[in-house]
């Protein structure tokens, strides 16, 4: 009744008899051809870079992605399948920068935007039969004759009306995002990106600071950063609302701090050192106003800009309890003060050097500054306190760069 199976099938000689018969019958095509008045799926494939080759990440979902328009076309549907190539992007330009060994977007722009365009033109299909032929064998349906590239006219026109419409429609606004940046690949990084590049142990300065009061005759807010080069972009304290906050007075030199009470033990060695002035949630400590420690953005004080904020981020596990808060150079920070009517600030360029906007520093990588910015501090008397700790940092998954977040 039934043909005996073969107990020594070779089951790789199958499939590839199986991909002769679709391939000499056409039958992929016919699938299409056949259900010429029939509805048409629509189905969108994300175009891969042909400037490498398939690996495990593009195979797995390469096969659900045939696996469902294969069960809509059994269901009666057109199912046209374009492949796509993606021409844009870092993965060809660092490519083409390794190949032409220039690195970075000044190294670019001196070599010749144009002249690179083209370069990278060169290279951006060099893959394309290596995919071909890979997709084909693990047996899936997509059409290849009619392939479209991110690179054409019509592609890019295509992309600037759909803009448009939305323009149109009122549907988009500017704004700003906080995303890790890589400053040697001047580009934002996605969150699955920075999964991939991993995280690496890495030493870096744990300072405290002050900052004094308006409200409070010599009375100073302490706040505790792993990022001293961001404090030139201070523009608020954040508080946690819930968190008991004392006012102290440090019989050292009578001065008095204002931070959070779990965290006194970390500041000083015997409750015999200071002594307590008063206690408050950090709820009531909302909107308290202190002078900046940099003059650069001193002006944004009109703003709204050098007061206190209550934010859900804030805990006592390290650090003063009150935390230094840049809206351009993190997401929590950026999260509080929307809204308040204080600007973001980013004094940064796309390959981490400050601007011109902070001309004491200006050309310089920003965590080439900590040490002169650290010694200022010391040396005007804002610096409390000095640490290094060893902490997991981001790294770029493309060249290795340590990445620095900023408002884009």
């Amino acid at each position: 009744m039934y043909k005996p199976v073969d107990p020594k099938v070779v089951f790789p000689k199958m499939e590839e008899e199986i991909l002769k018969f679709w391939n000499e019958n056409h039958i992929f095509e016919k699938s299409i051809k056949n259900r010429a008045d029939a509805d048409e799926y629509v189905f969108y494939d994300g175009p891969p870079f042909a400037t490498g080759l398939p690996h495990f990440g593009h195979l797995v979902p390469g096969t659900i992605k045939d696996i469902i328009p294969r069960y809509i076309t059994m269901k009666g549907k057109r199912v046209e399948r374009r492949f796509g190539w993606d021409c844009h992007g870092l993965p060809v330009e660092y490519e083409m920068e390794k190949e032409l060994g220039i690195s970075g977007k000044t190294q670019i722009e001196k070599f010749g935007v144009a002249k690179f365009n083209e370069a990278c033109r060169s290279i951006v299909l060099r893959y394309t039969d290596e995919w071909r032929r890979i997709m084909t064998r693990s047996g899936r349906w997509v059409d290849f004759d009619h392939d479209y590239k991110t690179m054409d006219s019509d592609y890019m026109e295509s992309i600037w009306w759909v803009m448009k419409s939305l323009w149109d429609k009122k549907l988009i606004y500017k704004g700003h995002y906080i995303l890790p940046t890589c400053p040697r690949c001047s580009t934002p990084l996605s969150n699955h990106e920075l999964n991939l590049g991993g995280y690496k142990d890495v030493h870096d300065p744990a300072i405290t600071v002050r900052f004094k009061s308006k409200s409070e005759k010599n009375t100073w807010f302490l706040a505790w950063t792993t990022t001293p080069w961001t404090l030139i972009s201070n523009l608020g304290l954040s508080v946690g609302p819930e968190i008991d906050y004392v006012k102290i007075a440090d019989k050292s030199n009578g001065s008095f701090y204002i931070l959070a009470e779990a965290r006194l033990g970390d500041y000083f060695k015997s409750e015999d050192d200071y002594g307590i002035e008063w206690t408050k949630k950090g709820s009531e400590l909302d909107g308290l106003k202190y002078e900046p420690i940099f003059p650069y953005f001193a002006d944004h004080s009109e703003k709204g800009a050098f007061r206190v904020f209550t934010g859900a981020h804030v805990s006592t596990e390290d650090g003063t309890g009150i935390v230094h808060t840049a809206p351009g150079f993190g997401e929590e920070d950026y999260a509080v003060m929307k809204g308040s009517g204080v600007p973001v600030v980013c004094p940064v360029d796309d390959e981490g050097q400050f601007t011109k906007e902070v001309p004491d520093y200006a050309g310089r990588f920003v965590k080439d500054c900590d040490k002169d910015i650290i010694k200022l501090l010391k040396d005007n008397g804002t610096l409390i306190k000095r640490d290094q700790i060893l902490h997991s940092y981001p790294h770029c998954w493309r060249c290795d760069s340590p990445l620095i977040y900023k408002a884009v």
